[in-house]
């Protein structure tokens, strides 16, 4: 589900697309050239994807929250936070939204910064609107991948946050190879009761099988302390 929330203190300051648009993968469009922004909305919109302007860095950071597809088409060269700036911010708090930049006056160094930073692309000024457009539907194919990963962790967490004690205790073990009489023997129970807890681990994991459980196991980062206490 895509969400989007705005801050009280600035809600007057703020965009978000229409209700017609909101199911649509959003791009964000910053660049303190009213003329820029205005051409590239009508260029987003009319591919068919919802845009969502800002005229500074500082709004962006103040006003968008998002959750589904989304990207970033960023100008580089803007007063107060530059978007290179913007950049590191974003990075540095973990927002998932890949940047395409747009700039005037580029150079190859800035080039290179701004990708090895994770930008997927960077365009000059005039802008060639087969290039970004290209550019825009690889970064939204790519969010929308790293999109339902997240949702798909977020619902292993929810999973096994409905794990029993005694379940995580099984589970913790049945993923680093014991058998069954191994992990009765291990915690004191019988083995009968360690596969009645395992068939419930199952259950509530929605694993399908071993290999799958232990993929889930990896997935949730869970710490060799944690599969062996």
């Amino acid at each position: 589900m895509r969400m989007y929330s705005l801050t009280s203190t600035t809600h007057d300051r703020c965009s978000k697309p229409s209700v017609l648009e909101a199911n649509k993968p959003v791009v964000f469009i910053i660049d303190d050239d009213v003329s820029v922004r205005e051409s590239l909305e009508q260029l987003i919109r009319s591919a068919g994807w919802a845009p969502v302007i800002f005229d500074s860095a500082r709004q962006f950071l103040e006003c968008a929250s998002t959750r589904g597809p989304s990207c970033l088409i960023l100008d580089v060269n803007m007063p107060g936070v530059s978007g290179l700036e913007l950049q590191r911010t974003i990075v540095a708090e973990g927002i998932s939204v890949p940047i395409i930049f747009i700039t005037g006056f580029g150079d190859v160094p800035m080039t290179v910064r701004a990708m090895k930073a994770g930008a997927v692309e960077f365009l000059t000024k005039p802008i060639d609107t087969e290039a970004l457009l290209k550019a825009v539907r690889a970064a939204l194919i790519y969010s929308e991948t790293v999109s339902r990963e997240e949702e798909g962790l977020a619902l292993l967490q929810q999973a096994y946050a409905l794990l029993s004690p005694r379940e995580r205790d099984v589970m913790r073990r049945v993923v680093k190879g014991l058998l069954n009489k191994q992990v009765a023997f291990e915690l004191g129970i019988s083995e009968i009761t360690v596969k009645a807890h395992r068939g419930q681990v199952m259950r509530k994991m929605n694993a399908r099988s071993l290999p799958d459980l232990v993929n889930m196991a990896a997935r949730l980062h869970l710490s060799d302390d944690e599969l062996i206490h």
